[in-house]
């Protein structure tokens, strides 16, 4: 097993960072929590990595593994989630399901890194789209739910009206 120090992955994680200009604002801290939800990488005194997500105290992830290839796609595949998440919101199309731009962009970003960390980031979004396949009019139809609402109707006929205009897929 190869060691990596903090150094050494801060060092690969801003060069593949440059690649795709992320934001230095969604690479990971090292060593140092900061409690906000922002992750952080550690390396154990046996050499494996650790990527961490808490906040207000509490551990929400934590990911071990002693393969640098691993704690890379963890957090890249999260980094490149945000910005497909301000690509989308910044080229929205209205009459189409936003995880289409978002999962097409953030795989485009990891392919730019690495053409296996977008292999398997397409294989979690179709397992992802199976059990919840596009929308596309879903975003019309919230609006128009929102409308309704406002006009005093009752859940039932918004709802029913709502999927008669904007029908699902």
């Amino acid at each position: 097993m190869t060691k990596y120090s903090l150094g050494d992955i801060k060092k690969i994680v801003d060069e593949l960072a440059l690649k795709i200009n992320a934001p230095t604002n969604l690479l990971p801290s090292y060593g140092q929590q900061t409690w906000d939800a922002h992750p952080y990488i550690e390396v154990d005194n046996l050499g494996f990595m650790f990527y961490i997500i808490s906040e207000r105290g509490q551990e929400l992830e934590r990911k071990m593994t002693d393969k640098i290839d691993d704690l890379l796609y963890w957090i890249f595949t999260n980094v490149a989630f945000s910005m497909a998440s301000d690509y989308e919101l910044k080229n929205r199309i209205e009459d189409k399901d936003c995880r289409r731009i978002m999962f097409d962009k953030q795989e485009e970003l990891l392919g730019q890194l690495n053409y296996n960390w977008r292999q398997k980031e397409n294989a979690k979004h179709q397992r992802i789209l199976k059990d919840h396949p596009f929308d596309d009019l879903a975003g019309l139809r919230a609006t128009y739910f929102r409308q309704l609402r406002q006009q005093g109707l009752s859940e039932t006929e918004i709802s029913k009206l709502a999927y008669e205009k904007y029908p699902n897929n």
